[in-house]
């Protein structure tokens, strides 16, 4: 569904990616490890190829199909859930990038399976994805995440293959002769709008929409941080607040695909920064077994917002790294249940211990679930100073 020039661009664009959310060059001979879908191959040989002329050394991991998941997760016992292979841990100390490709063949094969058994194996986890958050903040390590377009996403999108094959290339600049300076104009542009948004002492930003008024406290030693390589397309600007001043409530109009299952209408209630009341027009259960994955999965590890004349994209997409990017009419906001960025961090990276992220009211969890707010919305900064000021309005920010 997408041209070899296309898919030559796609790479050189994931590969700025990965470059750009580093403080640090790319050196030979570092690792990076490449995790995909069997459907993206093409784009993956292209990408291993590129890697090696960098002098680089890829490593290939192919993600299990939907049967095989399935399967996984029906008959695995304890112990096989929470199995870590000998050598992973070795891996991911020595591991200096990783690009994800996501091609999925089906997107409901595990909304059978007991949710619990996926927490589980996400919690044991948790350790490995722990090893890359404190490499990543001593600068050894770099990410970034691409979708491949499939019949699947196509069909749950409402969409043919062609169509959602354009919206990947629309999103991505892949139909532009030198995507990389589309880009970098979105970089540079970003870096304006979070200079002046961290500029501001700002002791709560207000969110207010038709069904969503919601109350947020950035804390202390924050920054606004986004469009930085990580996940392509990405033209979200963000923040990871200290969870324990949300307040209100906040309406997910735009739905969800999580763990094989479909969600949409979440509502949830914020007071003191837990969740005290969620409902769901479709897919309930689910949410409320979410919020119980551990202490965290019920507080804010993220709120974002994302600029409409950044985005192109103006379509469900049935996926979350597309759709927390929506630009359409009046861009979008999002808030992510759980695990909070610490790079948000306003201070040396290499420096936060677990107590100091405690103190400052970084949620840890081992979930991180993004829900997204389409709805025309205003955006006010409430400053140290008493006074106030809209941030973003219709879809932009106002500065």
């Amino acid at each position: 569904m997408l041209t070899d020039k296309q898919l030559q661009r796609y790479a050189d664009v994931l590969l700025w990616g990965l470059k750009t959310s580093r403080n640090e060059r790319l050196k030979k001979n570092d690792i990076i490890l490449i995790r995909y879908d069997l459907a993206a191959i093409k784009l993956v040989e292209i990408l291993h190829q590129k890697i090696i002329r960098m002098g680089l050394h890829p490593i290939h991991r192919l993600l299990q199909t939907p049967n095989m998941e399935k399967d996984f997760y029906s008959l695995a016992s304890l112990r096989q859930l929470t199995f870590i292979p000998p050598g992973e841990e070795e891996l991911y100390n020595n591991l200096n990038g990783t690009i994800a490709i996501l091609g999925p063949q089906s997107l409901t094969h595990l909304s059978k399976i007991d949710s619990s058994k996926i927490v589980q194996s996400l919690k044991a986890k948790k350790s490995l994805r722990n090893i890359l958050d404190k490499r990543e903040e001593n600068s050894n390590f770099s990410w970034t995440l691409g979708m491949y377009p499939t019949k699947e996403l196509a069909t749950h999108a409402g969409m043919t293959e062609k169509e959602y094959a354009n919206q990947i290339v629309n999103a991505c600049f892949l139909n532009r002769t030198d995507p990389i300076a589309q880009w970098e104009s979105i970089f540079n542009n970003s870096q304006s709008i979070k200079k002046w948004l961290n500029q501001m002492k700002v002791k709560k930003y207000h969110i207010e929409s038709t069904n969503t008024d919601l109350e947020i406290t950035p804390g202390e030693q924050r920054k606004w941080i986004g469009v930085s390589g990580h996940n392509i397309p990405s033209f979200e600007l963000f923040i990871s607040p200290d969870w324990r001043g949300t307040n209100g409530k906040y309406f997910a109009d735009q739905p969800s695909y999580r763990s094989g299952n479909y969600v949409q209408g979440i509502r949830l209630e914020f007071k003191n920064g837990q969740v005290i009341r969620s409902s769901a027009e479709k897919g309930e259960k689910f949410l409320k077994k979410q919020l119980t994955t551990d202490d965290g999965a019920n507080k804010l590890g993220e709120f974002s917002l994302t600029d409409k004349s950044f985005s192109k994209i103006n379509r469900f997409m049935a996926n979350t790294l597309f759709d927390e990017n929506y630009g359409g009419k009046y861009g979008n906001c999002h808030i992510a249940l759980g695990a909070s960025y610490s790079d948000t961090y306003n201070g040396k990276q290499s420096d936060l211990t677990s107590e100091m992220k405690k103190e400052l009211g970084l949620n840890d969890s081992a979930l991180h679930w993004d829900i997204v707010n389409t709805e025309k919305k205003c955006v006010t900064a409430h400053l140290m100073s008493g006074r106030k000021k809209v941030i973003y309005e219709n879809g932009i920010f106002t500065c």
